[in-house]
C-alpha cells in the first residue's frame, strides 16, 4: 500500500473514532426522567473537553425547562441558551476555573429533593475545577499538577491526588447537592472506566483516601510544599465515601467510552478489507514502552509469525511521560518515535497516534503519523531520533517532519487512539 494511502486510512479510522463519541450522536438516548414535582428544578453542571458540547446536547433534547453552568478548555465552548458555558485553563489550571468551580458550588446550595441535577463530566475537568481545600493555594495546586504530568504518574494515581486536595472533586460536589436527584452523564477518558477517574469524581463517591495520596507523592519524589503535606494528612482532605448518607440518589451512566471509539474505528479498517485486532483500551505505561511492545507485535505480524496481513492492530488507554529533556513530551508522538525507532523502517507499516481531544500534552496538536521513511527522511534532515526521544520532543521531531496530525479542538474525549497498519 503506498504511503498516501496508507496515511488516509489511518485518519479516516482516528476521524470516526473521533465522530463515534460526538456528545450529539449519543447523549440524547440517555436523558434522565425530568423532576416529578412542578416545583421541581433541573440544573445542568458540567466540567471537561467535552461538557460544553454535551451541554449543547443535552439542551437541545431536553424538554422541560433548566438552567446550569458547565466548564470547558479554551476554545472548546459551543454556543448553548440556557446553560451558561465558562471556559478556563487546561492541563495547568487557572483563576477562570477556580472562580467557576466556586460558583458551581452555590448554584447547587439549597436544593430539595424535588430537584434534578444533571452533571456533564468529561476527561479534563479535574484542571477545570481547580478549587482548593482551605490551606491550600490556586498556586500550589497549579505546581503540583505541573509536578504530576512531569513525573511519570498514571492517571489513576494523578487524579487521587488532586481529588484529597480539593474541595469539590471525590463527590464533594455531589455532596453538596444533597437532597436533589443526581444523574450522571459520563464521557470516559480513563483506562477501566472508572467515573471516579473521569474529571476526578466530583459527583461520585471516592474509595480512596487522604494516605493513598501521600503514598503517591511519596512514590515519585514530588516536591510539595510542607504545608500542603499538613492538609493533606488531616481529617479535612478526605473525600466522600461510598455509603455516605448525602448520596444516596445518584445514578450514572457512560455515553462514550474508548472502546466504543476503537469499534468505529474497525468499521472503517475491515471495510477497506483488513483484518482487525484490537489489542486493548486501557493500555498504560511509559509511552516509549508501549512503542516499543506494540512494534514488536507488528513486527511479528508483518513477518506473518502472528497475525495475516494486511491488518491494522488497534489500541487505546493513557500511556504517561516522565519528561527528563527539555522537549515538550506528549504521550502520542513520544510513542509514535519509540514505535519507529522499532520498526527501523520496516516496509509496509504505518501508524497514527492521536489523543481523540485533539490536544497531546500540552500542545494543540492531535499526535503524528509515522511511514517506512520517516527515520530516513529525519536523518536526511540531519535530525537524530534517538536524541529526540531522549529529549521528550516528539512534537519537535514530527514538526519538522511535517506529520503532525492537528484536528483543532474536536469537542470530545475518550482518551488516546493507536493504529498501525500492515499492509506489506
Amino acid at each position: 500500500m503506498e504511503t498516501s494511502q496508507a496515511r488516509a486510512l489511518l485518519r479516516r479510522m482516528f476521524d470516526a473514532a473521533i465522530a463515534a463519541a460526538q456528545p450529539s450522536l449519543t447523549l440524547a438516548r440517555y436523558l434522565p426522567e425530568p423532576p416529578q414535582s412542578p416545583r421541581g428544578r433541573t440544573i445542568v453542571i458540567g466540567a471537561g473537553k467535552a461538557s460544553a458540547a454535551m451541554a449543547q446536547a443535552f439542551e437541545a433534547a431536553w424538554p422541560g425547562p433548566l438552567e446550569g453552568l458547565v466548564v470547558t478548555r479554551y476554545g472548546y465552548a459551543v454556543p448553548c441558551q440556557r446553560i451558561e458555558i465558562v471556559e478556563a485553563a487546561h492541563p495547568v489550571p487557572d483563576t477562570a476555573g477556580h472562580e467557576a468551580a466556586r460558583r458551581m458550588l452555590e448554584l447547587v446550595s439549597g436544593l430539595t429533593e424535588d430537584d434534578l441535577v444533571v452533571s456533564l463530566i468529561s476527561g479534563g475537568g479535574s484542571s477545570l475545577l481547580p478549587l482548593p481545600l482551605a490551606g491550600v493555594s490556586l498556586e500550589d495546586k497549579q505546581a503540583i499538577n505541573r509536578a504530576l504530568l512531569k513525573s511519570g504518574a498514571t492517571i489513576t494515581e494523578m487524579n487521587c491526588v488532586r481529588r484529597h486536595l480539593s474541595a469539590i472533586k471525590g463527590g464533594r460536589l455531589a455532596a453538596a447537592c444533597h437532597p436533589a436527584r443526581i444523574c450522571n452523564l459520563l464521557l470516559s477518558d480513563v483506562p477501566g472506566d472508572d467515573p471516579i477517574d473521569i474529571a476526578s469524581g466530583p459527583t461520585v463517591a471516592d474509595p480512596t483516601t487522604r494516605h493513598d495520596a501521600l503514598d503517591i507523592i511519596r512514590r515519585y519524589g514530588l516536591d510539595v510544599p510542607a504545608h500542603v503535606l499538613r492538609v493533606l494528612d488531616s481529617e479535612a482532605a478526605e473525600a466522600i465515601k461510598p455509603g455516605d448518607p448525602r448520596l444516596p440518589r445518584i445514578d450514572t451512566t457512560l455515553i462514550a467510552t474508548p472502546r466504543m471509539a476503537l469499534e468505529a474505528a474497525a468499521a472503517v479498517a475491515r471495510e477497506a478489507g483488513l483484518a482487525v485486532h484490537l489489542l486493548g483500551d486501557a493500555i498504560e505505561g511509559e509511552a516509549r514502552d508501549v512503542g516499543l511492545v506494540l512494534g514488536g507485535i507488528a513486527l511479528e505480524a508483518a513477518d506473518h509469525r502472528l497475525f495475516s496481513t494486511p491488518c491494522v492492530l488497534l489500541s487505546g488507554g493513557e500511556t504517561t511521560v516522565t519528561v527528563r529533556g527539555n522537549g515538550r513530551g506528549g504521550r502520542n508522538v513520544e510513542f509514535l518515535l519509540a514505535l519507529a525507532m522499532t520498526l527501523r523502517g520496516h516496509a509496509g507499516i504505518h501508524a497514527l497516534a492521536g489523543d481523540t481531544d485533539g490536544v497531546d500534552g500540552q500542545e494543540e496538536i492531535a499526535g503524528a503519523v509515522i511511514s517506512p521513511d520517516t527515520l530516513r527522511r529525519a536523518w536526511a534532515l540531519g535530525i537524530r531520533p534517538q536524541d529526540a526521544l531522549a529529549n521528550n520532543d516528539g512534537h519537535g521531531f514530527f514538526a519538522a517532519l511535517g506529520d503532525a496530525v492537528i484536528t483543532g479542538p474536536t469537542l470530545t474525549n475518550v482518551n488516546d487512539f493507536r493504529a498501525i497498519l500492515i499492509a506489506p
